[in-house]
C-alpha cells in the first residue's frame, strides 16, 4: 500500500524498505502479486482438486503445499537477512485473501503466523535455538501450527519450561512439527504474565477431529508437562494474537469475496418467473447488503494488515476491529449466498457449503467477534483512561 510521506519504523528497517502513510489501495506490485496468486490456485487448488481432499474425508493436498513453498509463499513476510522474501503483512494478507477465495487445503496461514514469531525470537535473543526451524519452515520441510487459547506454562529449578492444557481446534496441527502457543505462569501472580512458547509435536501430534470444514484438517493440542522453549513474553503473546487475528480476517474478506461473486453471477444467470432472479428487489437489496459487508472487511482487513507491517502503535486496536467485523460480516454474507441460491445452495455439488463451513471454523479461530469486541473495549478505555483521544 502507498501514500503520503511519513516517518520511518523499526518494521520499515526489519522489512528492508521504506513505509509511508497508508493509502487503501494496493500498490501495482501488490496487485501483480494478488494477481499471480489467484493465477497459481486457479490452477492448483481448482474445485476439483479442493473437492478430491474433501471427498477423502480432509487434510491438505501436498502437491499444493510445495507449489506454495516454491513460489516463497512461507516466507512473504520473513526478512531477507532472515532467508524470507522481505516484503510485509500486507503483502502476506494479499495471499492469505486468495487462498480463502479458493479454499485452499495447505497449512499456509498458521505457517506465517508462526514464523513471524519465530523471527522476532531470533532477533531478540534465541537464535541459536529458533534459526534451524525458521529455515525449516520458510522452505517447507516443517509445518507450523498457530494456537491461541492460553496454556498453562511451569517452570522448575534449572530454567526448563514445561506446558500443560488443551489449546482450541487448530487447522493442521495433527501434521504439524512445532506449535506457537500462548501460555500463563502457573507461579505468578500478575495477570499479564502470558507468554510465548515453541513446543514440539513430534511426540504429541493430535489425532484429526471429525468437523464440518473438510478443505483442512483440525486438531486439538493436548499437553501434559511437555517441554517447550520460551520465545517471548507478554508482548509477544500479545504480537501472536494480533497476527493471528489479521491472517484469519484476511482469509474471511476472501472466502466472502468470492462468495459475492459468485452469487451475483447466480442471482444474473438464474431465471424465475421469466425474468433473472436479480431483477427482483429483494435480490438486489441482499446483494447490495452483501457488497457493503464485503467493503468493510477489505477496510478493516487491510488496515490492520498495514498497521502490522509497520508496527504502528494502533495494531493490536486495527486488528481486533478487523477481525470482530470480518468474523459477523463473513456470516452475514454467507448466508445471503446461501438465500440467494436457494435449494441448489443446500445440495452437496453446490461450492456454496464449502465456504460456509470454512468460514464457521474462521469465525472463532483466533478470538469469535464477541472476544475482540471485548479486547477492544479494554484497548480503547486504557486509551480514554490515559488522556488519548480514540480517533
Amino acid at each position: 500500500m502507498v501514500g503520503d510521506a511519513g516517518t520511518a519504523t523499526d518494521a520499515g528497517v526489519r522489512y528492508g524498505r521504506y513505509h509511508p502513510a497508508m493509502d487503501f489501495e494496493l500498490s501495482e506490485d501488490q496487485l501483480a502479486l494478488r494477481d499471480a496468486a489467484s493465477d497459481l490456485l486457479s490452477s492448483r487448488a481448482d474445485p476439483a482438486r479442493v473437492r478430491a481432499v474433501v471427498d477423502a474425508g480432509g487434510g491438505w493436498d501436498r502437491a499444493l503445499w510445495a507449489d506454495l513453498c516454491a513460489q516463497g509463499w512461507p516466507g512473504i513476510a520473513v526478512p531477507e537477512s532472515a532467508g524470507g522474501i522481505g516484503l510485509g503483512w500486507v503483502e502476506a494478507a494479499v495471499l492469505l485473501e486468495s487462498v480463502g477465495a479458493h479454499l485452499a487445503p495447505a497449512p499456509i496461514l498458521g505457517q506465517m503466523v508462526a514464523l513471524d514469531a519465530l523471527v522476532d525470537a531470533a532477533a531478540t535473543g534465541s537464535g541459536s535455538t529458533m534459526s534451524p526451524w525458521v529455515e525449516r519452515l520458510i522452505a517447507g520441510d516443517a509445518i507450523a501450527a498457530a494456537a491461541f487459547r492460553p496454556l498453562r506454562a511451569d517452570r522448575n529449578e534449572h530454567g526448563d519450561w514445561t506446558l500443560r492444557g488443551r489449546t482450541e481446534p487448530v487447522p493442521f496441527a495433527p501434521s504439524a512439527d512445532v506449535a506457537v502457543v500462548r501460555a500463563s505462569d502457573a507461579n505468578a501472580t500478575d495477570s499479564g504474565a502470558d507468554a510465548l512458547f515453541l513446543v514440539e509435536l513430534a511426540a504429541h501430534r493430535p489425532v484429526a477431529e471429525p468437523v464440518m470444514d473438510r478443505t483442512r484438517e483440525v486438531g486439538r493440542i493436548e499437553l501434559d508437562g511437555v517441554s517447550a522453549v520460551r520465545i517471548g513474553g507478554s508482548d509477544a503473546a500479545l504480537a501472536h494474537v494480533d497476527r493471528g487475528a489479521v491472517a484469519y480476517s484476511a482469509e474471511l474478506l476472501g472466502a466472502a469475496a468470492r462468495c459475492l461473486d459468485v452469487t451475483v453471477e447466480y442471482a444474473r444467470d438464474r431465471v424465475q418467473f421469466g425474468r433473472p432472479i436479480g431483477s427482483f428487489q429483494a435480490v438486489k437489496h441482499r446483494c447490495a447488503d452483501m457488497l457493503v459487508d464485503v467493503e468493510g472487511m477489505r477496510s478493516t482487513a487491510w488496515w490492520a494488515a498495514w498497521c502490522l507491517s509497520v508496527a504502528d502503535d494502533e495494531t493490536s486496536i486495527a486488528a481486533s476491529t478487523a477481525k470482530a467485523w470480518c468474523s459477523d460480516a463473513a456470516d452475514r454474507v454467507l448466508n445471503s449466498t446461501l438465500q440467494v441460491h436457494g435449494g441448489i445452495g443446500f445440495t452437496w455439488e453446490c461450492d456454496v457449503h464449502l465456504y460456509l463451513k470454512r468460514v464457521q471454523l474462521d469465525r472463532v479461530s483466533f478470538g469469535n467477534a464477541a472476544f475482540h469486541r471485548d479486547r477492544l473495549a479494554g484497548l480503547l478505555r486504557a486509551r480514554v483512561e490515559s488522556g488519548v483521544s480514540v480517533i
